[in-house]
Order: structure tokens, then sequence, then C-alpha cells
């Protein structure tokens, strides 16, 4: 079954983590200390051969002097009782005129009956049932350049193998009360770290859409945690910036439309209470029509609009001839600019070819332009450009208008967004700009603005170019 809890998780990674390392570092201790034990009774027993060995060459008879319990005390701190000495003849015999007090007969082996002839040291470990091990070492007694007997000195290993016991028995109840306390500390401390996020949790779920103001309480210490508040309290602020916009764009399209459905539902209200002639029924309507072609261009422009934001936005791009594409945008405005008595011109252009999609492009440099000559007083004048730099094009639409206020030049090419000049008018959605913007975006290019209230706007639309 698995652990959902992150404090359990994480309490029980550490133990394991604890104990790994724990178990590494014993193993290393005991390897330690068997080695280090082994030594010293190797050691041990070796001085204490050399000792025998050379009071016997001091005797002239083969046989142990009598303080071989002073010699096993020199060298152990002690007279062991599990000691074992003895004196053989250089076949390995026992000679049977030398006392002994064994109780247990250790045979020497091939190996050390061919080391001792050599002159050499033998260390053997002997091991009986029911009985402990035996280190034995077996040293030959060299008088001249012949070995005349052997010595054989060995201890039990009971008292080494009891203490290698006790080590592993204090290292497991250390090991126990370690992770005792350790996972009780870890659990106590993990919870004391996670606190934090359990607040963070708590405060996420009492904030809704509606509450979206609201943000998770950051510590200052620039921690991982303050950190993770404030990205989400980031995340917060643009979710709160994109409910808002919704909120605003939703109110403000149901406000644009009931403006001009109202309008319809009342001519068609009036046209119905009584006879009309035909002419009075075609002016009703010819003016139906026109409400419902303004409901279509909005409904139109939204559609748009949301296919933007959303990123799927249809587009049948191809080779475009931006200087061909702003002579008919001209050629389609000049009527308009005439009825204003405003002079509407393009300077001399040069092919330039961008990777776009006609109608969409066709549709931008529209709405520029018109909102061009909308807002600019007659006797003006409103200047088409097309520069071709090293990697864009860039359009620049130049007019003598009203201008633009500072801070009203940021927030233009918002939906449904008019300045003061255009709410006092009435005119338009508010929509023409944004739709502007998204196209441009669309097609990897933007829209940048330079505006002076009184003397006029520039807006300079940029492409990258298809090469």
């Amino acid at each position: 079954m698995a652990i959902r809890s992150v404090r359990a998780r994480l309490t029980l990674w550490y133990s394991g983590l604890l104990t790994i390392t724990f178990v590494l570092l014993v193993g290393a201790a005991y390897w330690l200390l068997v080695y280090t034990l082994s030594q010293e009774m190797d050691a041990s027993l070796r001085g204490v051969a050399n000792a025998l060995i050379e009071q016997s060459l001091q005797r002239a008879e083969a046989s142990f002097p009598l303080d071989v319990d002073n010699i096993f005390r020199r060298f152990f701190g002690y007279s062991p009782l599990d000691r074992h000495f003895e004196m053989l003849d250089p076949l390995g015999r026992r000679d049977p005129q030398t006392p002994s007090q064994q109780s247990r007969r250790f045979p020497l082996s091939t190996q050390a009956l061919e080391n001792v002839s050599q002159g050499l040291p033998t260390f053997e470990t002997y091991t009986d049932p029911g009985n402990p091990p035996v280190r034995i070492l077996t040293a030959p007694v060299v008088r001249g350049d012949r070995v005349v007997s052997l010595v054989q000195v060995g201890m039990s290993l009971k008292r080494t193998q009891e203490t290698q016991k006790r080590f592993l028995t204090v290292m497991l109840s250390i090991l126990a009360v370690a992770l005792l306390l350790a996972g009780g500390g870890g659990w106590l401390l993990i919870r004391k770290v996670l606190a934090p996020v359990e607040d963070m949790t708590r405060a996420a779920e009492q904030i809704s859409a509606q509450a979206l103001s609201e943000r998770l309480e950051e510590t200052g210490v620039g921690d991982e945690l303050d950190q993770l508040a404030k990205t989400l309290n980031g995340m917060l602020g643009r979710l709160d910036a994109a409910f808002n916009q919704i909120r605003r764009f939703s109110a403000n399209a149901s406000h644009e439309l009931q403006t001009p459905l109202t309008i319809l539902k009342g001519e068609l209200e009036v046209a119905l209470r009584s006879s009309r002639s035909p002419e009075e029924y075609q002016r009703i309507l010819r003016s139906a029509l026109e409400e419902i072609d303004g409901i279509a261009r909005l409904v139109e422009g939204l559609l748009l609009l949301a296919r933007a934001d959303a990123g799927v936005m249809r587009m049948d791009k191809r080779p475009v001839d931006l200087s061909e594409l702003i002579e008919e945008i001209r050629g389609r405005t000049q009527v308009l600019a005439d009825a204003r008595d405003i002079t509407l011109s393009s300077d001399q252009l040069d092919t330039v070819l961008v990777d776009g999609d006609y109608e969409r492009l066709r549709m931008l440099l529209l709405n520029l332009v018109e909102n061009a000559v909308k807002y600019t007083p007659p006797k003006g004048r409103v200047v088409l450009s097309l520069e071709k730099g090293d990697q864009e094009a860039c359009i620049r639409i130049t007019d003598t208008g009203i201008g633009i206020p500072h801070d009203e030049q940021d927030k233009v090419f918002q939906a449904f967004y008019r300045g003061s000049e255009a709410r006092s008018r009435g005119e338009g959605f508010g929509l023409g700009l944004a739709i502007a913007s998204s196209i441009a975006i669309a097609h990897g290019g933007r829209i940048e603005i330079e505006s002076t209230p009184g003397r006029g706007t520039v807006f300079t639309v940029s492409f990258p170019i298809k090469n």
C-alpha cells in the first residue's frame, strides 16, 4: 500500500538512510575490530613464543621454563586459563619426558611441518565442535643451523568472540535507540518544516474565483517555501487579472450587443403596430439591416479575438506583397478620406514579401488606416509608408490627428477600450486596435505607437521578412 503522507515518506526515507549509514559504519568498525583483535592475538602469541624459545635456548635440555604463566601474563596482561603451550620434537612428536598440562592436542598440519623445517613460524586456527576455536602458533627452536625442537603456543578465541558479540549487541542497541530518536525527531522536524505548506494549503482552499485578490502569507526569509509562496501569489495575480479581463470582456460584449438589439427590437415592434407604406417598411428594414450588420461585425470581432487568445486563429499563409496591400488599402479608404477633406497618400513603396494571411493583414491595415482617418480633423493628412530592414519590414501610418493621451496609449489595444475622444463621439466598439494587435502577433509581428496629443499619431507595424 502506497504511503500518501509526505511527512511519513520523508521520515521513512530519513530513517532508512540513517540505518544504511549506520550499518555501513558498524560493518567497517566491526571489520576493524576483528582485524585489530586478530593482529593483537597473533602479536601476543609471537611474543610468548619468542620468549619461550629464548629461554629454551638458554637451557641445555629442550623443555619449557617454569615461569610460563609469567610469560603469558607479560604479553596478554593476565595469565589465561585457556592457554596452550607444548614442546615438540622436530618431527612434531611430543617428548614423553616433557610434562604437559594440555587437555586438548592439536596435530601439526603438513604446511606447518614444512614451514618449521625451513625455520618459519605458522599461525593456524583449530575448531572443534563443542569447544571454542583456538589460535595456534607453531615456531621452530633453532640451535646453530639445525631445528632442535618446536614450540607450540595457543590461546582460545573465546574471549575474542565474546568481545565481538558484545560489540554487535551494543551497536544494535544503539541503532534501535538512534532509530527511535531519529524517527521521532525527524517526524517532529518535518512537521515543523511542512507547517507553512499546510498553511498554504488551507489558505489556497479558501481562495475561489470570487476571492482571487487574496494572497498567501510570505515569510520573507527567502527560502524555498517563501519562493513557493511568491510563485503561487504571482500565479494568483495573473489569474485575478485574467478573470477580471474576462468579466470586463463579458460585460462590455453584453453592453455592446444590448444596444443594437434594443434598437432592432424597438424598430420592428413599431413597424408591427400599424400598417405602413412600402417606403416606410423599406426604411425600417434598412435600419434593421444596418443594426444586424453592426451585430455581425461585433460578433466576428469577438470570435476573432477569442481565437487569437486561444492560439487557434486560422491562417492561410502565403507570400504577401506589402506594397500592393498598402496601395489596395489606400484605394479603399480614399473615399472616406475625401469625404472628410483629408489628404491620404503613400510614400514610394518597395516590394517587400512577408509570409502571412492576406485577408487578416488587410483587416489589420484597414482598421489602422480607418482609425487614423476617423480621428484626423479636416485638412489633415494621413501618410502610409513602408521600410525594409535586414530582418523585418515596417509599415507606418502617420496622421496629423488629435493624438492619444500618454496615459491611454498602453490601453488602446485592449478589447472594448475606447479613449476619451471616442467615448465622447460614441463611435465604434473598441475592438479595431485589439483585433489589429492580435493579427500582428499571430504573424510574429508587433504594433508600436507614438503619439502627441494635438499633433498626431504614428502606428508602426513590424513583420519578419520572408527569406
